[in-house]
């Protein structure tokens, strides 16, 4: 099998490329082994080259905003919003990356609009994707689940009933920046309890409240954040894929 030979070495080259068309020198795809779906009662097992950052037990890779530890409550396999001890985030910075992470409103309804099971997952601790109890439950588009945050409403409101558990699957491009000018935004792709709600979707930068984004100042990696938004929202099954280029 050693010296079978693999793919051509007479065809042309692809545009920008030094790879042939079926190339068979061409790196081959790490081999990876796939993680397993959650259910209401179980999460799911993260794939093999995923970096979790909550199992349910341990939130030693979270900080709280003083650097220290997290003042939220882990219980039962994921961990609660603890109203007024602030908001989370990892001590390691992201760029490029596929995040997956399961989340829950409380069970019993407080509040509506955006009173009601708030929260919200910030890529690089700027872009948020719009966490709260939107299930018989009107706000300003933007603003409803899953929005990319004062920008951009989700296709479709997917949202599972109070207390049950929901996931967002998050597919995140860092802007890119020569010196102090934008070369490309960030792009944001969210899957919500499987539905495709965002696609590749251009940001016109970071979330900002009651204002227009922009990107006034350059910024190449940065935290996943949790909000503390007052409300009892709870979290589990956390993890992240670092996105390389294709040949890496």
């Amino acid at each position: 099998m050693a010296d079978r030979k693999i793919g051509y070495d007479d065809t042309p080259f692809l545009p920008n490329s030094t790879w042939r068309v079926h190339d068979g020198k061409r790196p081959q795809p790490r081999v990876i082994v796939p993680g397993t779906f959650s259910t209401p009662e179980t999460p799911g097992l993260p794939p093999s080259d995923a970096i979790v950052l909550f199992d349910g037990k341990d939130a030693s890779k979270w900080a709280g905003g003083d650097g220290g530890a997290i003042k939220w409550k882990i219980e039962n396999g994921y961990m609660e919003v603890t109203p007024g001890s602030g908001g989370i985030q990892t001590r390691d910075e992201f760029a490029d990356c596929q995040l997956h992470i399961e989340w829950a409103a409380p069970s019993v309804i407080k509040g509506e609009d955006q009173g009601r099971g708030n929260s919200g997952v910030f890529l690089m601790g700027r872009y948020e994707i719009q966490v709260l109890d939107c299930y018989n439950n009107l706000t300003y588009p933007d603003g409803t689940t899953g929005a990319i945050y004062g920008q951009y409403p989700p296709l479709v409101n997917a949202c599972r009933k109070p207390g049950e558990w929901q996931s967002y699957d998050i597919f995140f491009v860092a802007p890119k920046f020569d010196g102090d000018n934008l070369i490309s935004p960030a792009y944001i792709t969210v899957v919500h309890n499987g539905i495709l709600i965002h696609h590749h979707q251009p940001a016109l930068g970071p979330t900002g409240h009651r204002s227009v984004p922009s990107y006034s100042s350059p910024h190449s990696k940065g935290p996943l954040a949790l909000q503390d938004h007052g409300d009892l929202v709870r979290y589990r099954n956390i993890w992240i894929r670092v996105l390389k280029g294709y040949d890496e």
